[in-house]
């Protein structure tokens, strides 16, 4: 198959779906990775990559088009990388065991901040004062996702508490919420020595921990706090410039990016582009209530 074709076919595709889907059904899909045809492409279908499911495939999502224009959805633009779309071939993301996979699918809220605090997957837990699970609450229709814990907070065992962390209090206040009304947590639950920029294999061993954190939240949509975030959620090398100011998906759940509030701290000229994308957080907040999704 033209490589190009079948990947502009089965994100199209995708993107149709991911309109579609109604929160906490069971409706899944998978699609292929860049390095071959899709496996099972719906549940009760399989694209076996043959000439004529690719056929009919393509006549799919002819229809997919038009019926996503009738309804009037956003369409998303061409050539943009999202969180949905197929991951890049060395992705950050990639699975681990299925053992260590079924143990986290089965566990609840505090069984996995239990777990996250016994974690030895990797070296940052020899110099580490605490873990670093997350703040706020566990039902929150908003996650706002940062890198990894800092001095402060490594001390304390509680995200964004510097001064990073008093900012970020008075965005959220300005938009009517406060720390009770969301949830704060990073990309990694041990902070990194220096406050460096996390490296891959830590990134890789937290993976897991976060992904089943958002699972239990299921929140309508996440903010990211800062490039690192960003780029490791959404898998991509955008720079944060041009990943702001427009809707990805992260498994489905609507995610907005905007400057780390420490970033704020150090170039004040970032605050007005952070107050623009803090009013499409409260939009996409605001329509999801009424919709009763949170």
């Amino acid at each position: 198959m033209d490589y190009d074709v079948g990947k502009d076919i089965i994100i199209d595709v995708k993107r149709y779906l991911r309109g579609k889907l109604i929160r906490g059904n069971k409706f899944l899909y998978r699609i292929a990775d860049e390095r071959g045809p899709a496996g099972s492409f719906m549940d009760s279908d399989s694209f076996s990559g043959s000439d004529k499911n690719r056929d009919n495939l393509k006549k799919d999502s002819i229809a997919v088009k038009k019926d996503r224009m009738a309804d009037n959805e956003i369409r998303l633009e061409e050539g943009i990388r999202y969180s949905a779309d197929l991951p890049a071939q060395n992705s950050l993301f990639e699975k681990r065991s299925p053992e260590k996979e079924n143990k986290l699918e089965q566990i609840d809220f505090e069984g996995l901040k239990e777990e996250v605090s016994r974690c030895r997957r990797c070296e940052l837990y020899k110099k580490r004062t605490n873990t670093v699970f997350g703040d706020g609450n566990a039902s929150a229709g908003i996650v706002f996702l940062g890198e990894a814990p800092g001095k402060n907070e490594d001390l304390q065992g509680v995200p964004f508490v510097g001064r990073a962390g008093k900012l970020l209090d008075k965005i959220l206040q300005a938009i009517d919420l406060k720390r009770e009304d969301i949830f704060i947590t990073n990309i990694l639950k041990c902070r990194p020595p220096g406050n460096r920029d996390p490296k891959e294999d830590e990134i890789k061993a937290c993976e897991a921990f976060l992904k089943r954190q958002l699972e239990l939240i299921d929140p309508a949509v996440i903010c990211a706090l800062g490039r690192v975030a960003a780029q490791n959620l959404l898998r991509t090398k955008t720079p944060l410039g041009k990943l702001r100011g427009r809707i990805h998906y992260y498994n489905g759940v609507k995610t907005i990016v905007t400057y780390h509030p420490a970033a704020l701290l150090r170039n004040p000229h970032f605050k007005r582009p952070t107050w623009e994308d803090m009013k499409l957080l409260k939009r996409i907040y605001s329509e999801a209530k009424e919709q009763n999704v949170v």
